[in-house]
């Protein structure tokens, strides 16, 4: 009876995940799917729910969806995480969710309790409380406090996740919101300047009969807003341009804590002027640098500058992309002239610079080497710069997870693949380090080994990645591998703990890869710009090439194989399926980008016209036609069963691409999965028991998938 049962099951499985085939040629109207980009319009979320439905009766009444949700949900709401935090004035600031706040709580405490075991924390705002008292879908994205005092603060509060925001004045005195600065929802930037004064780009509304918005859909005007002010009243002070991806403020701090008052103003993506407003009045300023370079702070009256491009200042001697710069911040706000630029830090080939942070005794850079993460305390005596390693675990990733320019106690961080979370106390001026928190193991990693190894791509470039897996592992090509993958944006994939990955996917005979292929960040800038627009096929070619060494070592193969990846991974996962199906047993493709040519229409696809290229330029949009997942599904290929997610809430992937292609691959017969949140926003989960059940459906799926071969 058991065998019959089963026997049924699957193929009512079958039946519920094989849309009825209606369409067998490589020919469609794209105009036919119009309607999917209307992301709360009635025929396409009925749609959605209807693709929710098939999918979820699946993978939720697998016998194994229950157990992972559970164990997902226990992991990402135990009380046992590191309650990550800034420090304000004696303050540990944290926001912390957990199985009884949802929605999470804003809290702190000091700092002396802070480094013990069970620290008492104040609650300063419940969120779930306050969703529930406004009949609102609140979720906290973020708040900023005026210093040095840090009492008067702006809460960000978005409508289900995304990325638009309310911001509302809070005072920490009262612990409350108070009818003072209230900016609508909008994508939103403020700064505070003075108690009664704060620099704002937002969406101002038509001005003109001209919007104040740019094609990728930020704020390109800020403003000077007086307390008792309304919008309309606000005073202009720095204008972008509607083709630019936006304009912001920005502050600098001085090393005497006196903070000075400018404007970003981001051309591209990548390429960004600044602007000081000189205290004296007259004309924003523009920092004598390079288009591609990121200001990072003033440490010893030196503004310390990332370069992510060559560069000759006129009369001075040459930088290189990936170098840490500085130069003498009172000269230049004196002047206004560029003074004689300094190296600070020159990676080699195979290191990159992955973040500076500044504190009051110390320069701390997170440096990365062949991947493998480590931190470094630079310090200035004179002209000349030294540096030490901060004595921190090895052959993970140690990161910066607080610092500030008014602090002497910095939070550094370690992790690896099989080591939990920790998380260490520095005091930049002298050098103490203690660790304070770490995490519980969430599975046993005795087991396990991690090795790094290296891909051949198709042009020769080594692209290196890492294989976490049973030390007995047999090298036969039978075991599960999920082979994760980003490859975009300059971002790196550094080694990362994860216990629900270890719960969920090693512990039930998985092997899991992480790919540092280019695009990402783990080599430098360059890196990263050799697959910028035209040249993306490489980054493809590098995560086809690590796959491809996986089956040649027989680590796995290509009907136990599966690949993971979410936004421009998601981009990357479709690619994936269109140009190599036949590597891939499973795919899961997360809040993905996969309508390359109409990409720059949708919400803040304009702003990624660096990276991805323009349809509406000839040679650029040539390439995406022959690369752009949605318009190359084939009818007469065999595909695999792809899992798409995506969020109704996302502002900023729309939730049409996933929609989209999985409509055309409804047309023409082919099986997928489906699950779209309405909630969520570009995480595509809003609050913890939607992460969970997200993992559980990835994990549901790829076990279905690649343990058993379905």
């Amino acid at each position: 009876m058991r065998r019959l049962a089963a026997a049924v099951l699957a193929l009512s499985v079958v039946a519920a995940c094989s849309p009825k085939e209606t369409v067998v040629t490589d020919s469609f109207d794209p105009a036919s799917h119009m309607f999917l980009e209307e992301v709360e319009g009635g025929q396409a979320l009925d749609w959605v729910r209807a693709q929710n439905d098939r999918s979820l009766k699946v993978l939720q009444e697998d016998a194994r969806y229950q157990g992972y949700y559970d164990t997902a949900l226990k992991i990402a709401t135990s009380k046992e995480r590191i309650p990550y935090g800034s420090i304000r004035n004696g303050f540990v600031y944290n926001f912390w969710q957990d199985e009884s706040h949802e929605r999470g709580l804003w809290r702190r405490t000091t700092v002396a309790q802070y480094g013990s075991a069970a620290p008492v924390w104040e609650t300063l705002l419940d969120v779930d409380a306050l969703a529930k008292a406004e009949g609102a879908n609140w979720v906290y994205k973020g708040v900023s406090c005026l210093p040095p005092a840090y009492s008067d603060c702006i809460v960000e509060l978005s409508d289900g996740g995304k990325d638009a925001a309310r911001q509302r004045e809070f005072d920490l005195g009262t612990k409350s919101f108070v009818a003072g600065f209230d900016i609508p929802e909008a994508k939103t930037s403020a700064e505070w300047q003075d108690k009664d004064t704060l620099l704002i780009a937002t969406d101002w509304g038509p001005e003109g009969g001209q919007a104040t918005l740019t094609d990728s859909g930020y704020p390109f005007v800020v403003k000077r807003l007086k307390r008792g002010q309304k919008l309309a009243e606000a005073s202009e002070v720095f204008r972008g341009t509607k083709e630019n991806v936006g304009a912001f403020p920005l502050v600098i701090e001085d090393s005497s804590g006196k903070r000075h008052f400018g404007a970003v103003q981001a051309e591209t993506f990548f390429t960004s002027s600044y602007f000081y407003f000189p205290e004296t009045g007259g004309a924003p300023v523009k920092f004598p640098l390079p288009p591609k370079a990121t200001p990072q702070g003033v440490f010893a009256d030196t503004l310390l500058v990332t370069l992510e491009q060559d560069w000759q200042p006129e009369g001075q001697g040459a930088f290189k992309v990936g170098d840490l710069i500085g130069f003498r911040w009172s000269e230049f706000a004196a002047s206004g002239k560029l003074p004689k630029v300094e190296l600070v830090v020159r990676p080699n080939e195979r290191q990159a610079i992955q973040g500076v942070g500044i504190s009051k005794g110390a320069v701390l850079v997170n440096l990365s080497d062949n991947v493998v993460l480590k931190v470094l305390a630079y310090t200035k005596a004179g002209a000349a710069w030294s540096s030490k390693e901060i004595p921190l675990p090895e052959k993970g990733a140690a990161s910066v997870v607080f610092s500030d320019e008014d602090e002497k106690t910095a939070y550094l961080g370690f992790e690896g693949f099989l080591q939990p979370d920790a998380l260490y106390q520095y005091e930049s001026d002298t050098g103490a380090l203690k660790q304070i928190k770490s995490l519980p193991a969430w599975f046993d990693a005795s087991p396990y080994q991690v090795d790094q190894y290296e891909a051949t791509s198709k042009d020769g470039t080594k692209v290196p990645y890492f294989v976490v897996h049973k030390k007995d592992i047999a090298l036969d090509g039978s075991n599960p591998t999920l082979l994760y993958g980003y490859g975009g944006f300059q971002v790196s994939e550094t080694p990362a703990y994860s216990g629900t990955a270890g719960k969920l996917w090693l512990e039930q005979g998985g092997v899991y890869v992480l790919a540092n292929i280019r695009g990402g960040g783990e080599f430098g800038p360059a890196w990263h710009q050799a697959g910028l627009k035209t040249k993306r096929q490489v980054v493809y070619d590098d995560f086809i090439g690590v796959a491809e060494d996986l089956i040649a070592r027989k680590i796995t193969s290509s009907e136990k194989l599966g690949a993971m990846g979410g936004s421009n991974g998601g981009l990357l996962m479709g690619v994936m399926f269109t140009q190599r199906p036949d590597l891939f047993k499973a795919i899961v493709c997360q809040v993905p980008l996969l309508d390359m040519l109409r990409y720059n229409q949708l919400l803040a696809g304009a702003s990624w016209m660096d990276e991805y290229g323009d349809p509406d330029v000839p040679e650029e949009r040539a390439f995406l036609e022959k690369t752009s997942p949605y318009h190359n599904v084939k009818a007469g290929v065999a595909y695999p069963e792809i899992y798409f997610e995506t969020s109704t809430k996302d502002d900023r992937v729309h939730p049409g691409h996933a929609r989209k292609m999985a409509k055309r691959l409804e047309e023409l017969g082919k099986p997928f999965f489906y699950y779209e949140n309405i909630d969520g926003g570009h995480s595509a989960a809003a609050n913890q028991r939607e992460a969970a059940r997200r993992a559980a459906l990835e994990y549901t799926y790829l076990a279905r998938k690649l343990i058993e071969g379905k």
